[in-house]
């Protein structure tokens, strides 16, 4: 048997708070959990894997209703659809990675830049 987690549990197991939890039960990115004594909310493993993947898709920029759709389409095993969202998102990520890799190589020359001006190698116009 798998262990349960109270909702403060999860909250720090998936690093979230207990109110982002209830609010993705409300708006149908999580099924209701069992309840444990005093109709207390308790996460299963299961449960704890699926909040950590809305995390990651979060983390990544998707928007609350292409998760949703993805919840949906999941729930009605509709692998189809799962693969095309995940897809498209991937297409999303990439383009996001390119953004930052050329933010990245501008802030780089900045800093070299800086760091010559720090060491007297160049002067500062």
């Amino acid at each position: 048997m798998s262990r349960l987690y109270t909702i403060s549990e999860a909250a720090q197991l998936t690093g979230v708070s207990a109110d982002t939890l209830r609010y993705y039960e409300k708006i149908g990115l999580l099924d209701s959990p069992q309840r444990g004594a005093g109709a207390a909310r308790m996460y299963s493993e299961p449960d704890i894997r699926s909040i950590q993947f809305l995390i990651l898709l979060r983390n990544t920029r998707m928007p609350l209703k292409q998760m949703e759709a993805y919840v949906q389409k999941y729930a009605h095993k509709d692998h189809e659809g799962c693969y095309q969202l995940l897809d498209e998102h991937r297409i999303r990520i990439e383009q996001q990675l390119e953004e930052l890799n050329e933010t990245l190589r501008i802030v780089r020359y900045k800093l070299e830049h800086y760091q010559e001006i720090k060491d007297g190698k160049r002067k500062d116009y």
